[in-house]
């Protein structure tokens, strides 16, 4: 049998007997176990396809087993705080967690935390990365949604605060989820809230594109990869789905079903914690506190298997399988180092150990040039070149303004006489 090329990662809050569980996407079999503790809501992530990581229910550390080694937990990352969430860059990079209000930013090569953001006033429920890893964006109970540039928060000057970049504070209650679609710094995201609203923003404006009221609090948000629909999971076990190529579109609406692509999934007898969609948008995996994950074909609306769980479900992620998923043999290309709890402050912590950490340029954390000011120097490069052509350097310059304020001279003196014939001609007696 072939190894499947799409899984589906799940872990709940109440077995005993394991953490997270691999299925096949097509056939519902089970193929994996993850054992060792209960996973939280929003802190599920793969790292660089060779570990996957989970924040332990109500503890203080993150959970971390080599993908092929199922049997045993090989790490835990012991962190401040109790984890609420957690997430990894595209790249395999970075690892970031929220922690209480704050966000704590590590280095995945060395192990050292790079920096604590503590920007938000409550807790941070949920964090996501866009897929060229340029950005990240936290959500939190403070009603807040964060646009994290990750170039302003890597620096070695730790006196210095990084700002994010956008602060997106249309929401009236506290943030559930969030999803930053593709296309990286030019990305769509989307917000959920107890505010019974979802909204989509411009990632790189910061804009409110969309705001979609419903009739009860959303705890899950989604779109397919081609951002046709936006799929959002409810407290009573629906989950909606909102057609955004719609021609009746407007910034603010109300959901109703219809004909348009406005869609009810009805089978779920609680909330919808977690939602994901394949690869080719056709499927919809749905987690619910009704302790049972499901599959839905997205066309017919259908739910096609559901997966019994032992406890209210906590993460459903749909991935390509990591190639070494299914190999018993394999080992990750590089281990994972010790993860630091405190941000670094001398210099020479990482000559001692000899290590060397890469960092990017001071140039390329600079603001973009607007517009308006690359015309502005454009303009004056033009203007210095003009002025070289045609007045020369040195001697040549000197000559120049001698010709030319003789020229001038002569003007003023033909335009004397013209002002003295003028006079006489007006003044002459008929």
């Amino acid at each position: 049998m072939s190894s499947p090329l799409e899984v589906v990662v799940t872990s709940d809050s109440g077995s005993q007997l394991w953490n997270s569980t691999v299925f096949d996407l097509y056939s519902g079999s089970s193929l994996l176990s993850y054992r060792g503790g209960n996973s939280s809501a929003r802190t599920l992530s793969l790292l660089r396809g060779e570990f996957l990581l989970s924040g332990q229910f109500g503890k203080n550390f993150i959970n971390v087993w080599e993908i092929q080694r199922k049997d045993q937990l090989q790490q835990k990352i012991v962190c401040p705080g109790v984890v609420t969430c957690v997430t990894a860059s595209p790249d395999g990079l970075f690892l970031a967690a929220g922690i209480a209000e704050a966000i704590y930013l590590w280095e995945v090569c060395t192990g050292k935390l790079l920096s604590v953001l503590s920007r938000h006033y409550q807790d941070v429920t949920c964090l996501k990365f866009t897929d060229d890893g340029s950005h990240f964006i936290s959500g939190g109970k403070d009603n807040l949604a964060l646009v994290w540039s990750l170039c302003s928060v890597i620096q070695l000057d730790l006196n210095h605060t990084p700002d994010p970049r956008h602060v997106l504070s249309r929401h009236s209650l506290p943030i559930t989820d969030l999803h930053c679609g593709l296309m990286g710094a030019q990305a769509r995201v989307a917000t959920a809230s107890l505010d019974q609203t979802v909204k989509m923003w411009e990632l790189s404006s910061g804009e409110l594109l969309l705001s979609i009221l419903f009739d009860v609090e959303i705890m899950s948000v989604t779109f397919d990869p081609c951002e046709y629909f936006l799929f959002c999971g409810g407290t009573d076990g629906n989950i909606f789905q909102v057609s955004l190529c719609s021609q009746s579109l407007s910034r603010d609406k109300s959901f109703q079903s219809d004909n348009d692509g406005n869609q009810v999934f009805k089978g779920h007898r609680n909330l919808v914690t977690c939602l994901s969609v394949s690869m080719d948008g056709t499927l919809l995996a749905s987690g619910s506190h009704d302790e049972t994950v499901r599959l839905w074909d997205v066309q017919s609306k259908q739910s096609i298997r559901c997966l019994a769980h032992k406890g209210p479900v906590t993460n459903v992620l749909i991935t390509a399988a990591p190639a070494n998923m299914f190999l018993p043999d394999s080992r990750p290309a590089v281990p994972l180092p010790r993860f630091s709890r405190h941000l670094h402050t001398s210099e020479g912590d990482g000559a001692e150990s000899g290590e060397v950490c890469v960092r990017l340029a001071p140039c390329i954390q600079e603001e973009e040039e607007t517009f308006l000011q690359k015309a502005d120097r454009l303009s004056t490069l033009m203007n210095a070149v003009t002025d070289k052509s045609v007045f020369g350097d040195g001697e040549n310059t000197k000559v120049r303004v001698a010709e030319l304020e003789e020229e001038v001279q002569t003007l003023k003196k033909i335009n004397k006489d013209l002002y003295d014939f003028s006079s006489q001609l007006i003044t002459k007696p008929t």
